[in-house]
């Protein structure tokens, strides 16, 4: 089991504490430089351009750009999208700036990507909103022109959505033969198998019992491409985890994050350990934590850092 963790990017309200743009990317840069020095493997951004759940009047960092500036601000620890949104920019422009970072980064980047869902942000920005299963389509065949121009000298890819005719992608990325490919999405058809054709890892979330089901119909869909199971990360995200020293201080921090303890993973350094080892059992290998209150107390980051991964080391 890896953990990686969520910088505070904004989108879910979580850098209102602080006044002017810069505070704001202060408070989120300090937060990736303390995940460096702890045990975390991997820092994460979701790729978002209004708040959640309401849109609003608030700072949403954006992805890429965020991307560029933690490679420079980090020096040790992995750097992923989850995920990117396939229909914000062209496949083409996403393989050079995700093989840009990759080289700034050293050769740090999980590549996350995902078919999209925020309407409002699709609108708001002009960008086309086609049925979920064009967004899938054109998602798939971005990869395949993503891995091209990673890989290949002069890429070429004839798509029914998109296509590159002799495309020079320079400076390639360090990683290879190229850097990880998560894929987002529970979709048990298209997008699972998508992961076990074309992907490194999956992410997908849910009740164990649910993320149990899921795990197995992604090996299902490996046996289908004669492909390994064991060969992929499956990851879960835990939007928020609650961690605190005692169960009362974890039930307050519960209360004000507007959760359960019983509904997601929470409570003392013991009891967390237990939850996520529940999820190990059923095929977790990968969990993304989201720390509610991080931008203002970096307590519950350490806390899970000094006292819950090393459990699974």
């Amino acid at each position: 089991m890896r953990f990686g963790v969520f910088v505070p990017q904004g989108w879910k309200m979580d850098l209102v504490d602080f006044d002017s743009g810069p505070d704001k990317y202060a408070a989120l840069r300090r937060v990736a430089r303390e995940a460096d020095k702890l045990a975390y493997d991997s820092l994460w951004v979701y790729d978002h351009l209004h708040t959640d759940p309401v849109p609003s009047l608030e700072a949403t960092f954006e992805c890429w750009t965020l991307m560029a500036a933690l490679a420079v601000e980090t020096q040790r620890i992995r750097l992923g999208q989850m995920v990117t949104c396939n229909s914000y920019r062209p496949p083409s422009l996403l393989a050079k700036l995700s093989a840009n970072v990759d080289v700034i980064s050293q050769g740090r980047l999980d590549f996350g990507i995902g078919a999209g869902w925020y309407e409002h942000e699709y609108l708001a920005y002009g960008y086309p909103f086609p049925p979920v299963g064009e967004r899938l389509r054109q998602m798939e065949e971005a990869i395949q022109v993503i891995t091209a121009m990673w890989t290949q000298d002069h890429a070429r890819f004839q798509g029914r959505y998109y296509h590159v005719d002799g495309a020079i992608n320079e400076p390639k990325p360090v990683q290879k033969p190229h850097p990880p490919i998560w894929v987002g999405g529970s979709g048990e058809k298209v997008t699972l198998r998508i992961v076990a054709q074309r992907g490194d890892a999956s992410n997908f979330g849910g009740p164990v019992e649910e993320v149990q089901r899921l795990c197995q119909v992604l090996q299902g869909h490996c046996r289908t491409v004669g492909r390994n199971p064991d060969e992929l990360t499956r990851s879960t995200s835990i939007e928020p985890l609650i961690i605190a020293e005692t169960e009362k201080q974890a039930s307050a921090l519960a209360e004000r994050a507007g959760v359960s303890l019983e509904d997601t993973i929470g409570g003392t350094p013991e009891q967390c350990i237990e939850r996520i080892r529940a999820y190990e059992r059923v095929g977790i290998n990968y969990l993304i934590c989201y720390f509610q209150d991080v931008a203002r107390d970096l307590a519950p980051l350490r806390l899970f850092a000094e006292q819950v991964i090393p459990a699974f080391q």
